[in-house]
């Protein structure tokens, strides 16, 4: 059948001269080895990216609506609530970092100016990391409650595109729901390490300074791995296998990620419609790529 939602010819031409720009210009300064897997990660990225569109003009299309506002509202009630949550205790929680470590104490007593534009600016970094980490754990609680809804509008969107009948099976659907419950408790786990590393990191001056940058990108990846693993499911990958193959295309995940959060900048908008385009977007994004889904056991985090 037709593929209506593959990539705009003109814009896979930009990606792909783009690439050989790339390619050309870093062969004779670095291996391939080490350039490869960026410029595939960067053209992941802009699949993932360019699947939001198409995710839009299919939920237009094909009137999934109830779909799209049902866990959104969900969703925006459960971010308002951790916005609550961030603003009445990030604040303590950074003092009290401060006042273990001493690195308080250690600024008054030196009394030395330019050491304090150090501190505020090492709170505000902090601050970031804080708000990542909140947004993060909500995340995970609302993926975990709304893993029903997801795993059929995944179904349903593959049943769409490939023009077949989508029965309703009350065994499958439970059994989607233990394997997003377990992925979403294992990227929980995952995340938190990452989160603390950085946020030692982020006591490191001028160092520190990046570690924000580093949060995002660590948050869009898990958020988008998430959404991505109700495909590998449907195409009978173990959850070993879909996190060998999601840590291979990273930049599918990333992507992903980044537009979710990108659209959290339209308020009250945003928030009800960005986790089912995530959804969709991540399902349309991988149709193309079945021929990809090889089994491997090489786990990557």
């Amino acid at each position: 059948m037709v593929n209506h939602f593959s990539c705009k010819p003109a814009l896979v031409a930009t990606v792909n001269n783009i690439i050989c720009t790339l390619r050309r210009k870093c062969y004779y300064s670095s291996p391939a080895p080490v350039i490869n897997p960026i410029v595939i990660m960067l053209k992941e990225i802009l699949i993932a990216i360019q699947a939001y569109p198409q995710a839009h003009r299919f939920i237009v299309k094909h009137r999934l609506w109830k779909w799209i506002f049902i866990p959104g509202l969900l969703y925006a009630l459960l971010f308002a609530a951790g916005i609550y949550l961030y603003w009445k205790s990030s604040g303590q929680a950074i003092n009290y970092i401060f006042s273990v470590t001493g690195v308080r104490d250690w600024m008054q007593e030196s009394g030395m100016r330019w050491l304090k534009f150090f501190f505020i600016f090492g709170q505000v970094i902090l601050q970031l990391i804080m708000m990542l980490f909140y947004f993060s754990l909500f995340k995970y609680v609302f993926l975990i409650v709304g893993s029903p809804v997801f795993a059929y509008l995944s179904e349903k969107t593959a049943a769409i595109m490939e023009n077949r009948d989508f029965p309703f099976s009350i065994g499958q659907l439970l059994k989607d729901i233990a394997r997003g419950v377990r992925i979403a408790l294992r990227n929980t786990l995952w995340q938190t390490v990452y989160t603390i590393s950085i946020l030692v990191l982020a006591l490191i001056p001028v160092i520190g300074w990046v570690t924000p940058v580093l949060a995002l990108f660590v948050e869009c990846y898990y958020l988008g791995f998430s959404m991505l693993d109700y495909s590998c499911e449907r195409n009978k990958l173990s959850t070993s296998q879909s996190i060998a193959y999601i840590g291979n295309h990273k930049g599918l995940a990333i992507g992903n990620g980044m537009i979710f959060y990108l659209m959290h900048l339209l308020p009250l908008i945003g928030w009800l419609l960005a986790p089912s385009y995530a959804v969709i977007a991540a399902t349309l994004s991988l149709y193309n790529n079945k021929s990809n889904f090889q089994p491997n056991t090489t786990i990557k985090k």
